[in-house]
């Protein structure tokens, strides 16, 4: 628990921190296209069998809800369903052997993406998905991903952080209340309301 609402403050700091660096901005590119998604259960989110982005599903998540924006709902591909999971994790990958247009593949992988992986996304792209990669720097990842947003391991933002920016940035529209009040929001959210 705390580990999250020091997340949602450390985003405000983040952002302040790299406002001159351009990371805000191109975080911010990726937000919007996922969210031109059209579809709700159309946003794709796979990890690398050895991470599997839970962290960024539950986050979009989050924000769909609060920003009323159901195609932003993701739907978290796995490489490995145990027989036990609840339905909505019980997603494998031949459910990318169906995406098409107007849904999004949006790969999270910090490490290089492993070929079957590629082959799968190159055969999403081929059906019409749109592809989106957040990586650590995997330049044929990048080659099929229509945008891709590369995180540096020696870089100011660490791929943890990038994470961050994105999901929240996804839910930002011009009419929706403004970063601090979402905020706000979303700490008393997750530690209940201040008292002033």
């Amino acid at each position: 628990m705390h580990h999250e609402l020091m997340d949602a403050s450390s985003v405000a700091f983040l952002r302040e921190a790299l406002a001159s660096t351009g990371w805000v901005e191109r975080t911010r590119e990726l937000g919007r296209a996922l969210r031109a998604t059209r579809s709700p259960g159309g946003l794709l989110l796979v990890g690398t069998p050895a991470h599997e982005p839970w962290h960024l599903t539950a986050h979009l998540a989050d924000e769909a809800r609060l920003c009323g924006l159901p195609q932003l709902a993701p739907t978290l591909v796995r490489w490995a369903v145990p027989a036990d999971a609840p339905a909505h994790l019980r997603v494998g990958l031949d459910r990318l052997a169906e995406a098409g247009r107007g849904e999004t593949l949006f790969v999270v992988a910090e490490q290089r993406a492993p070929v079957p992986l590629l082959e799968r996304v190159e055969d999403a792209r081929r059906t019409g998905a749109t592809i989106l990669a957040l990586d650590g720097g995997d330049p044929e990842l990048e080659g099929l991903a229509h945008d891709a947003l590369a995180v540096p391991a020696d870089g100011p933002l660490s791929f943890d952080g990038a994470q961050h920016l994105v999901s929240m940035s996804a839910g930002e529209t011009p009419r929706r209340a403004g970063v601090r009040e979402r905020l706000a929001r979303l700490l008393d959210r997750i530690s209940g309301p201040r008292v002033d």
